[in-house]
Protein backbone atom coordinates (compact mmCIF):
# COMPACT_ATOMS: atom_id res chain seq x y z
CA UNK A 1 0.00 0.00 0.00
CA UNK A 2 2.84 2.22 0.98
CA UNK A 3 4.58 1.76 -2.17
CA UNK A 4 0.98 2.87 -4.10
CA UNK A 5 1.14 6.43 -2.82
CA UNK A 6 1.36 9.39 -4.91
CA UNK A 7 1.55 12.94 -4.87
CA UNK A 8 -1.24 15.45 -4.62
CA UNK A 9 -2.60 16.75 -7.67
CA UNK A 10 -1.21 20.04 -7.90
CA UNK A 11 0.90 22.20 -5.95
CA UNK A 12 1.89 25.97 -4.97
CA UNK A 13 5.28 26.99 -3.43
CA UNK A 14 5.08 28.22 0.15
CA UNK A 15 7.34 30.53 0.20
CA UNK A 16 8.91 28.31 3.32
CA UNK A 17 11.88 26.60 2.85
CA UNK A 18 11.94 24.02 5.08
CA UNK A 19 7.95 23.21 3.21
CA UNK A 20 9.04 23.92 -0.08
CA UNK A 21 5.61 23.30 -2.15
CA UNK A 22 2.43 22.06 -0.70
CA UNK A 23 -0.56 20.61 -1.84
CA UNK A 24 -2.39 23.74 -3.93
CA UNK A 25 -5.52 23.73 -0.95
CA UNK A 26 -3.67 23.90 1.70
CA UNK A 27 -3.56 26.73 3.87
CA UNK A 28 -0.26 28.61 6.35
CA UNK A 29 -1.37 29.92 9.32
CA UNK A 30 1.15 31.67 11.86
CA UNK A 31 1.94 29.63 14.90
CA UNK A 32 0.78 32.10 17.33
CA UNK A 33 -3.35 31.75 14.98
CA UNK A 34 -3.13 27.78 15.72
CA UNK A 35 -1.53 27.64 19.42
CA UNK A 36 -1.84 29.63 22.55
CA UNK A 37 0.50 30.12 25.16
CA UNK A 38 -0.41 28.34 28.88
CA UNK A 39 1.28 30.17 31.70
CA UNK A 40 -0.88 28.49 34.81
CA UNK A 41 1.16 28.32 38.12
CA UNK A 42 0.53 27.30 41.74
CA UNK A 43 -0.46 23.83 41.02
CA UNK A 44 2.54 22.06 43.90
CA UNK A 45 0.27 18.71 44.32
CA UNK A 46 0.39 17.65 40.07
CA UNK A 47 2.80 15.45 39.84
CA UNK A 48 6.56 16.73 38.32
CA UNK A 49 6.88 16.15 34.24
CA UNK A 50 9.89 15.08 31.92
CA UNK A 51 10.31 16.19 28.54
CA UNK A 52 11.29 13.25 26.67
CA UNK A 53 12.64 13.14 23.13
CA UNK A 54 10.61 9.92 22.36
CA UNK A 55 8.31 9.88 24.61
CA UNK A 56 6.88 13.39 24.60
CA UNK A 57 5.87 14.85 28.36
CA UNK A 58 5.22 12.30 30.76
CA UNK A 59 5.35 11.94 34.57
CA UNK A 60 9.33 12.13 35.61
CA UNK A 61 8.65 9.43 37.92
CA UNK A 62 9.99 6.76 34.89
CA UNK A 63 12.89 8.59 34.74
CA UNK A 64 13.79 8.93 38.49
CA UNK A 65 17.67 7.64 38.08
CA UNK A 66 17.88 9.96 34.58
CA UNK A 67 17.11 13.13 35.61
CA UNK A 68 17.99 15.52 38.38
CA UNK A 69 15.27 16.39 41.06
CA UNK A 70 14.21 19.42 42.37
CA UNK A 71 11.22 20.04 45.07
CA UNK A 72 11.86 23.62 45.59
CA UNK A 73 8.83 26.31 44.79
CA UNK A 74 7.00 23.89 43.16
CA UNK A 75 4.16 26.31 43.01
CA UNK A 76 5.78 28.46 40.36
CA UNK A 77 6.05 25.30 37.79
CA UNK A 78 4.32 25.49 34.72
CA UNK A 79 1.17 23.55 34.35
CA UNK A 80 0.80 21.56 31.74
CA UNK A 81 -2.23 19.67 30.56
CA UNK A 82 -3.07 16.50 28.82
CA UNK A 83 -2.55 17.68 25.15
CA UNK A 84 -0.62 20.32 25.81
CA UNK A 85 2.69 20.88 23.35
CA UNK A 86 6.05 21.80 25.36
CA UNK A 87 8.98 23.30 24.10
CA UNK A 88 12.07 22.01 25.89
CA UNK A 89 15.51 22.31 26.37
CA UNK A 90 16.07 20.15 23.48
CA UNK A 91 13.36 20.49 21.28
CA UNK A 92 15.67 22.54 18.57
CA UNK A 93 17.17 18.21 18.82
CA UNK A 94 14.07 16.46 18.98
CA UNK A 95 11.24 18.54 18.42
CA UNK A 96 8.33 19.80 20.45
CA UNK A 97 6.84 17.44 22.81
CA UNK A 98 3.42 16.27 23.18
CA UNK A 99 1.54 15.94 26.53
CA UNK A 100 0.53 12.84 27.56
CA UNK A 101 0.23 13.48 31.29
CA UNK A 102 -0.99 16.21 33.70
CA UNK A 103 0.92 17.79 35.42
CA UNK A 104 3.69 20.83 36.19
CA UNK A 105 7.15 21.34 34.32
CA UNK A 106 9.78 23.67 34.52
CA UNK A 107 8.95 27.36 34.07
CA UNK A 108 11.99 27.56 31.86
CA UNK A 109 9.80 25.77 29.02
CA UNK A 110 6.97 27.28 26.94
CA UNK A 111 3.51 25.14 27.13
CA UNK A 112 1.22 25.62 24.22
CA UNK A 113 -2.16 24.56 23.80
CA UNK A 114 -4.20 24.43 20.08
CA UNK A 115 -6.90 26.48 20.01
CA UNK A 116 -9.05 23.24 18.21
CA UNK A 117 -8.10 20.29 19.29
CA UNK A 118 -8.98 19.02 15.65
CA UNK A 119 -5.50 19.89 15.04
CA UNK A 120 -3.87 18.24 17.77
CA UNK A 121 -2.90 14.92 16.35
CA UNK A 122 -2.12 16.47 13.32
CA UNK A 123 0.17 18.96 14.65
CA UNK A 124 1.72 16.00 17.25
CA UNK A 125 3.15 14.26 14.22
CA UNK A 126 4.16 17.58 12.66
CA UNK A 127 6.31 19.08 15.31
CA UNK A 128 7.96 15.68 15.39
CA UNK A 129 9.16 14.99 11.58
CA UNK A 130 12.52 15.91 10.62
CA UNK A 131 11.94 19.03 8.42
CA UNK A 132 10.36 20.85 11.18
CA UNK A 133 12.79 19.92 13.79
CA UNK A 134 15.57 21.14 11.43
CA UNK A 135 13.80 24.04 11.06
CA UNK A 136 13.89 25.04 14.38
CA UNK A 137 17.59 25.64 14.21
CA UNK A 138 16.52 28.84 12.84
CA UNK A 139 14.71 29.87 16.36
CA UNK A 140 17.53 29.14 18.89
CA UNK A 141 19.01 30.89 20.62
CA UNK A 142 22.28 31.21 23.24
CA UNK A 143 25.66 29.04 22.33
CA UNK A 144 25.89 25.36 23.55
CA UNK A 145 24.27 24.34 27.11
CA UNK A 146 22.95 27.34 27.01
CA UNK A 147 20.60 27.14 24.07
CA UNK A 148 16.94 27.70 24.00
CA UNK A 149 13.98 28.41 21.21
CA UNK A 150 12.70 31.72 21.28
CA UNK A 151 8.91 31.46 21.09
CA UNK A 152 8.42 34.83 20.62
CA UNK A 153 9.90 34.36 17.05
CA UNK A 154 9.10 30.71 16.61
CA UNK A 155 5.11 32.04 17.16
CA UNK A 156 5.40 34.25 13.83
CA UNK A 157 6.52 31.79 11.87
CA UNK A 158 4.57 29.69 9.60
CA UNK A 159 3.11 26.41 9.89
CA UNK A 160 0.71 24.24 7.34
CA UNK A 161 -2.72 23.06 8.08
CA UNK A 162 -4.69 20.26 5.68
CA UNK A 163 -8.52 20.42 5.93
CA UNK A 164 -9.71 18.64 9.18
CA UNK A 165 -10.74 15.78 6.78
CA UNK A 166 -7.34 15.46 5.39
CA UNK A 167 -5.81 15.90 8.92
CA UNK A 168 -7.47 12.58 10.07
CA UNK A 169 -6.57 10.81 7.27
CA UNK A 170 -2.83 11.52 7.71
CA UNK A 171 -2.92 10.49 11.17
CA UNK A 172 -5.04 7.08 10.34
CA UNK A 173 -2.53 6.76 7.70
CA UNK A 174 0.84 7.27 9.90
CA UNK A 175 -0.52 5.26 12.84
CA UNK A 176 -0.96 2.19 10.86
CA UNK A 177 2.18 2.49 9.60
CA UNK A 178 3.97 3.51 12.89
CA UNK A 179 2.50 -0.42 14.16
CA UNK A 180 3.63 -1.95 10.81
CA UNK A 181 7.08 -0.85 11.16
CA UNK A 182 6.92 -1.17 15.12
CA UNK A 183 6.43 -5.03 14.47
CA UNK A 184 9.12 -5.17 12.35
CA UNK A 185 11.33 -3.66 14.78
CA UNK A 186 9.83 -6.22 17.62
CA UNK A 187 11.11 -9.05 15.41
CA UNK A 188 14.36 -8.11 14.31
CA UNK A 189 15.49 -6.85 17.83
CA UNK A 190 14.04 -10.50 19.13
CA UNK A 191 15.91 -12.00 16.53
CA UNK A 192 19.22 -10.21 17.47
CA UNK A 193 18.68 -11.13 21.28
CA UNK A 194 18.35 -15.33 20.51
CA UNK A 195 21.73 -14.52 18.04
CA UNK A 196 23.67 -13.16 21.18
CA UNK A 197 22.39 -15.62 23.37
CA UNK A 198 23.45 -18.07 20.81
CA UNK A 199 27.20 -16.48 20.56
CA UNK A 200 26.88 -16.72 24.30
CA UNK A 201 26.13 -20.48 24.38
CA UNK A 202 28.36 -21.00 22.00
CA UNK A 203 31.45 -19.13 23.80
CA UNK A 204 30.48 -20.59 27.04
CA UNK A 205 30.40 -24.29 26.20
CA UNK A 206 34.03 -23.83 24.46
CA UNK A 207 35.93 -22.21 27.55
CA UNK A 208 34.34 -24.29 29.93
CA UNK A 209 33.86 -27.75 28.23
CA UNK A 210 35.65 -27.75 25.15
CA UNK A 211 35.17 -28.29 21.50
CA UNK A 212 35.05 -32.29 22.32
CA UNK A 213 31.36 -33.17 23.30
CA UNK A 214 33.07 -36.80 24.24
CA UNK A 215 35.68 -35.65 26.44
CA UNK A 216 36.08 -37.06 29.84
CA UNK A 217 35.17 -34.62 32.48
CA UNK A 218 36.46 -33.62 35.91
CA UNK A 219 35.07 -31.57 38.76
CA UNK A 220 36.76 -28.06 39.17
CA UNK A 221 36.31 -27.09 42.88
CA UNK A 222 35.04 -23.63 41.54
CA UNK A 223 31.37 -23.62 42.06
CA UNK A 224 30.38 -20.93 38.91
CA UNK A 225 32.26 -23.52 36.76
CA UNK A 226 31.46 -26.95 37.40
CA UNK A 227 32.94 -29.37 35.87
CA UNK A 228 35.88 -28.98 33.17
CA UNK A 229 37.14 -31.30 30.62
CA UNK A 230 39.23 -34.19 32.25
CA UNK A 231 43.22 -32.68 31.61
CA UNK A 232 42.60 -28.95 31.85
CA UNK A 233 43.77 -27.05 35.00
CA UNK A 234 42.09 -24.86 37.34
CA UNK A 235 44.10 -21.79 38.02
CA UNK A 236 43.87 -18.32 39.06
CA UNK A 237 44.24 -15.34 36.46
CA UNK A 238 47.44 -13.72 38.67
CA UNK A 239 49.30 -16.99 37.98
CA UNK A 240 48.86 -16.97 33.72
CA UNK A 241 50.26 -12.84 33.90
CA UNK A 242 53.82 -11.84 34.27
CA UNK A 243 52.44 -8.21 35.08
CA UNK A 244 49.84 -6.32 36.71
CA UNK A 245 48.83 -3.44 37.68
CA UNK A 246 46.51 0.01 37.63
CA UNK A 247 46.80 3.04 37.45
CA UNK A 248 44.96 6.64 38.20
CA UNK A 249 43.37 9.51 36.89
CA UNK A 250 45.36 12.66 36.45
CA UNK A 251 44.38 16.02 38.57
CA UNK A 252 44.64 18.80 35.94
CA UNK A 253 43.79 19.76 32.84
CA UNK A 254 47.01 20.21 30.99
CA UNK A 255 47.19 16.77 31.63
CA UNK A 256 44.85 15.68 29.14
CA UNK A 257 44.59 15.62 25.13
CA UNK A 258 47.75 14.14 24.97
CA UNK A 259 48.84 11.50 22.62
CA UNK A 260 48.87 9.05 25.10
CA UNK A 261 45.73 6.80 24.75
CA UNK A 262 44.05 6.64 28.96
CA UNK A 263 41.48 3.55 29.59
CA UNK A 264 38.62 4.05 31.49
CA UNK A 265 36.14 2.13 32.40
CA UNK A 266 33.38 2.68 29.63
CA UNK A 267 36.15 2.06 26.91
CA UNK A 268 35.73 -1.65 28.06
CA UNK A 269 33.17 -3.31 25.65
CA UNK A 270 34.41 -7.02 26.19
CA UNK A 271 36.46 -6.54 22.89
CA UNK A 272 39.89 -5.46 21.81
CA UNK A 273 40.19 -1.94 22.26
CA UNK A 274 41.51 0.04 19.56
CA UNK A 275 40.83 3.73 21.09
CA UNK A 276 39.95 5.23 23.76
CA UNK A 277 37.41 8.11 24.49
CA UNK A 278 40.26 10.26 26.38
CA UNK A 279 44.31 10.77 26.63
CA UNK A 280 46.70 12.24 28.60
CA UNK A 281 49.92 13.51 27.78
CA UNK A 282 53.50 12.71 27.81
CA UNK A 283 53.63 15.20 30.66
CA UNK A 284 51.35 13.12 32.64
CA UNK A 285 53.27 9.98 32.44
CA UNK A 286 56.31 12.01 34.09
CA UNK A 287 54.54 13.30 36.43
CA UNK A 288 52.04 11.17 37.94
CA UNK A 289 53.66 8.24 39.44
CA UNK A 290 50.67 6.20 39.37
CA UNK A 291 50.37 6.24 35.07
CA UNK A 292 52.23 3.78 33.30
CA UNK A 293 52.26 2.55 29.74
CA UNK A 294 51.15 -0.85 29.71
CA UNK A 295 51.67 -3.03 26.45
CA UNK A 296 49.65 -3.67 23.37
CA UNK A 297 48.11 -7.26 24.20
CA UNK A 298 47.22 -6.02 28.04
CA UNK A 299 43.99 -7.66 29.40
CA UNK A 300 41.89 -4.90 30.97
CA UNK A 301 38.73 -5.73 33.63
CA UNK A 302 36.98 -3.51 35.12
CA UNK A 303 36.34 -2.83 38.85
CA UNK A 304 33.85 -0.19 39.32
CA UNK A 305 29.72 -0.05 39.30
CA UNK A 306 27.21 -1.08 36.66
CA UNK A 307 30.92 -2.34 34.18
CA UNK A 308 31.89 -4.82 36.57
CA UNK A 309 33.70 -7.39 34.82
CA UNK A 310 33.77 -5.44 31.37
CA UNK A 311 37.13 -6.37 29.18
CA UNK A 312 39.25 -4.97 26.86
CA UNK A 313 42.66 -6.06 25.19
CA UNK A 314 44.66 -3.69 24.44
CA UNK A 315 45.92 -2.90 20.62
CA UNK A 316 48.00 -0.13 21.35
CA UNK A 317 50.18 0.53 24.46
CA UNK A 318 48.16 2.78 27.22
CA UNK A 319 47.82 3.69 30.91
CA UNK A 320 44.27 2.99 32.60
CA UNK A 321 42.64 5.12 35.56
CA UNK A 322 42.37 3.33 39.35
CA UNK A 323 39.26 1.39 38.10
CA UNK A 324 40.86 -1.07 35.58
CA UNK A 325 42.90 -4.09 36.87
CA UNK A 326 45.44 -4.54 34.28
CA UNK A 327 47.01 -8.48 33.29
CA UNK A 328 49.82 -7.69 31.34
CA UNK A 329 52.37 -10.48 29.18
CA UNK A 330 50.45 -14.05 29.45
CA UNK A 331 53.22 -16.74 30.67
CA UNK A 332 53.67 -19.86 28.65
CA UNK A 333 52.58 -18.32 25.50
CA UNK A 334 48.90 -17.91 26.91
CA UNK A 335 46.00 -16.94 24.64
CA UNK A 336 45.03 -13.95 26.11
CA UNK A 337 42.11 -13.82 24.07
CA UNK A 338 41.27 -17.23 25.53
CA UNK A 339 41.23 -15.48 29.13
CA UNK A 340 39.27 -12.84 28.04
CA UNK A 341 36.60 -14.91 27.02
CA UNK A 342 36.62 -16.76 30.05
CA UNK A 343 36.69 -13.46 32.06
CA UNK A 344 33.51 -12.46 30.30
CA UNK A 345 31.68 -16.25 30.76
CA UNK A 346 32.53 -15.32 34.26
CA UNK A 347 31.37 -11.69 35.36
CA UNK A 348 28.34 -12.85 37.39
CA UNK A 349 30.91 -14.56 39.73
CA UNK A 350 32.54 -10.88 39.77
CA UNK A 351 29.70 -8.55 40.42
CA UNK A 352 29.05 -11.63 43.02
CA UNK A 353 31.68 -10.03 44.77
CA UNK A 354 30.85 -6.47 44.49
CA UNK A 355 30.36 -4.25 47.39
CA UNK A 356 29.11 -1.09 48.38
CA UNK A 357 25.91 1.34 47.49
CA UNK A 358 24.94 2.30 44.47
CA UNK A 359 27.78 1.67 42.88
CA UNK A 360 29.60 -1.25 43.54
CA UNK A 361 33.08 -2.31 43.52
CA UNK A 362 35.59 -5.08 43.77
CA UNK A 363 39.06 -5.12 43.88
CA UNK A 364 42.10 -6.00 41.94
CA UNK A 365 42.67 -8.93 44.00
CA UNK A 366 39.13 -10.23 43.23
CA UNK A 367 40.00 -9.83 39.63
CA UNK A 368 43.19 -11.72 40.31
CA UNK A 369 42.31 -14.17 42.26
CA UNK A 370 39.71 -15.73 39.59
CA UNK A 371 39.80 -19.25 39.06
CA UNK A 372 39.65 -20.42 35.70
CA UNK A 373 39.80 -23.05 33.73
CA UNK A 374 43.28 -23.35 31.06
CA UNK A 375 43.27 -25.82 28.29
CA UNK A 376 46.92 -26.60 26.91
CA UNK A 377 47.99 -23.77 24.81
CA UNK A 378 47.90 -25.26 21.98
CA UNK A 379 44.25 -26.12 22.33
CA UNK A 380 43.65 -22.51 23.80
CA UNK A 381 44.26 -21.46 20.15
CA UNK A 382 42.17 -24.02 18.71
CA UNK A 383 39.42 -22.98 20.76
CA UNK A 384 39.93 -19.34 19.75
CA UNK A 385 39.92 -20.12 16.22
CA UNK A 386 36.93 -22.08 16.26
CA UNK A 387 35.34 -19.08 18.39
CA UNK A 388 36.38 -16.57 15.59
CA UNK A 389 34.79 -18.74 12.93
CA UNK A 390 31.48 -19.26 14.66
CA UNK A 391 31.18 -15.50 16.38
CA UNK A 392 31.81 -13.59 12.92
CA UNK A 393 29.07 -15.48 11.40
CA UNK A 394 26.73 -14.65 14.22
CA UNK A 395 27.94 -10.78 14.44
CA UNK A 396 27.46 -10.76 10.70
CA UNK A 397 23.50 -11.97 10.99
CA UNK A 398 23.40 -9.23 14.29
CA UNK A 399 25.03 -6.93 12.19
CA UNK A 400 22.67 -7.34 9.15
CA UNK A 401 19.54 -7.34 11.23
CA UNK A 402 20.81 -3.86 12.97
CA UNK A 403 21.02 -2.65 9.06
CA UNK A 404 17.11 -3.54 8.62
CA UNK A 405 16.35 -1.84 11.85
CA UNK A 406 17.92 1.00 10.50
CA UNK A 407 16.77 1.15 7.14
CA UNK A 408 13.13 0.80 8.36
CA UNK A 409 14.37 3.73 10.82
CA UNK A 410 15.23 6.17 8.03
CA UNK A 411 12.21 4.85 6.02
CA UNK A 412 9.59 5.50 8.89
CA UNK A 413 11.35 9.30 9.21
CA UNK A 414 11.36 9.60 5.04
CA UNK A 415 7.69 8.72 5.38
CA UNK A 416 6.14 10.74 8.23
CA UNK A 417 8.41 14.08 6.73
CA UNK A 418 6.46 13.50 3.19
CA UNK A 419 3.19 12.74 4.66
CA UNK A 420 2.57 15.52 6.76
CA UNK A 421 4.26 18.22 4.36
CA UNK A 422 1.62 16.93 1.16
CA UNK A 423 4.61 15.35 -0.71
CA UNK A 424 2.52 12.01 -0.69
CA UNK A 425 -1.07 12.05 -0.68
CA UNK A 426 -2.88 9.59 1.87
CA UNK A 427 -6.52 9.80 1.58
CA UNK A 428 -7.54 6.95 -0.31
CA UNK A 429 -5.11 4.68 1.36
CA UNK A 430 -6.44 5.54 4.94
CA UNK A 431 -9.96 5.13 3.63
CA UNK A 432 -8.81 1.28 2.99
CA UNK A 433 -7.44 0.81 6.66
CA UNK A 434 -8.85 -1.62 8.73
CA UNK A 435 -10.13 -0.44 11.86
CA UNK A 436 -7.29 -0.93 14.42
CA UNK A 437 -6.77 -0.85 18.35
CA UNK A 438 -6.27 1.14 20.61
CA UNK A 439 -4.26 4.23 20.24
CA UNK A 440 -2.68 4.02 23.79
CA UNK A 441 -1.42 0.75 22.56
CA UNK A 442 0.21 2.34 19.54
CA UNK A 443 2.07 5.12 22.07
CA UNK A 444 3.69 2.23 24.07
CA UNK A 445 5.19 -0.02 20.86
CA UNK A 446 5.98 3.06 19.32
CA UNK A 447 7.96 4.41 22.29
CA UNK A 448 9.27 0.95 23.40
CA UNK A 449 10.71 0.70 20.01
CA UNK A 450 12.02 4.23 19.23
CA UNK A 451 15.99 4.60 18.78
CA UNK A 452 17.38 5.79 22.07
CA UNK A 453 15.83 8.95 24.13
CA UNK A 454 19.66 9.98 24.19
CA UNK A 455 19.19 12.77 26.84
CA UNK A 456 16.27 12.84 28.98
CA UNK A 457 15.82 16.70 30.22
CA UNK A 458 13.34 17.78 32.41
CA UNK A 459 14.42 20.98 33.06
CA UNK A 460 14.11 20.46 37.12
CA UNK A 461 17.66 21.28 37.75
CA UNK A 462 17.03 25.02 36.17
CA UNK A 463 13.77 26.10 38.25
CA UNK A 464 16.02 28.06 41.42
CA UNK A 465 17.83 29.65 38.65
CA UNK A 466 14.55 30.71 36.98
CA UNK A 467 12.60 31.25 40.03
CA UNK A 468 15.15 33.72 41.42
CA UNK A 469 16.02 35.85 38.31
Amino acid sequence: MMNELKPYPAYKDSGVPWLGEVPEHWVLLRMKTLLRERVEKGFPDEPLLAATQTKGVVRKEQYENRTVLALKDLHLLKLVRCGDFVISLRSFQGGIEFAREQGIISPAYTVLYPNNLQNQAFLAWLFKSKPYIENLSLFVTGIRQGQNIDYEKLSRSALIVPTLLEQAAIVRFINHAERRICRFIRTKLKLIKLLEEQKQAIIHQAVTRGLDPNIRLKPSGVEWLGDVPEHWEVRKLRSLFKLHGSGTTPLGDDYYGGDVSWVMTGDLQDRVLSRTKRTVTDKALNEVSALRLYPAGSLLVAMYGATIGKTGILSMDACTNQACCVLAEPREDGNVVYFQAVVNIARPELVRQSYGGGQPNINADVVRSLRIPVPPKAEQHIIVEQLKVKGTFLDEAVAQTQREISLIREYRTRLIADVVTGKLDVREAADRLPVESDESELVDEVETLTEGDEEVVDGLEAITEEVEV
